[in-house]
């Protein structure tokens, strides 16, 4: 058995990138930051920043596209993927790990009506064409 969860709460890095697929499929693409503070061996408080490239589709792309923001705190689930592909100067294969997500909640309040907390899924997509020390300041 495995497990391929991931967990992440953190600040919307970019507003979504929207893209309009044919057949009524859309995809949502941005950053998101999670900060970690922790004390290093002179017991100087040091912070440590993670970018994650998230990435939604359909419903999830649709509520995306009108409510994240830049900024923005959430909450998100998803699973870890890698899209591969051949770039196109060098002819070389590369790939990248991305965060594909089938829950999102909005942790602050904001523009666009959604309060504290305000939770939307969606079924998960997975085929394969289908262009995540502990401290005081815990988000939650």
């Amino acid at each position: 058995m495995s497990v391929n969860k991931v967990i992440l709460v953190g600040n919307v890095g970019r507003d979504p990138e929207v893209r309009h697929l044919d057949n009524d499929r859309v995809v949502a693409n941005f950053s998101l930051a999670t900060r970690e503070t922790y004390r290093d061996r002179n017991g100087q408080r040091q912070e440590l920043t993670e970018w994650h490239t998230i990435e939604l589709w359909d419903d999830l792309a649709r509520t995306a596209e009108k409510y994240v923001k830049k900024g923005k705190l959430i909450y998100l689930e998803g699973k870890i993927r890698t899209n591969t592909w051949t770039d196109k100067e060098s002819g070389l294969e590369r790939s990248a790990k991305i965060i594909r997500c089938n829950v999102m909640t909005f942790l602050n309040t904001g523009t666009g009506g959604h309060k504290e907390g305000s939770e939307h899924s969606s079924s998960e997509h997975t085929s394969s064409n289908e262009n995540e020390e502990q401290g005081d300041d815990l988000p939650f």
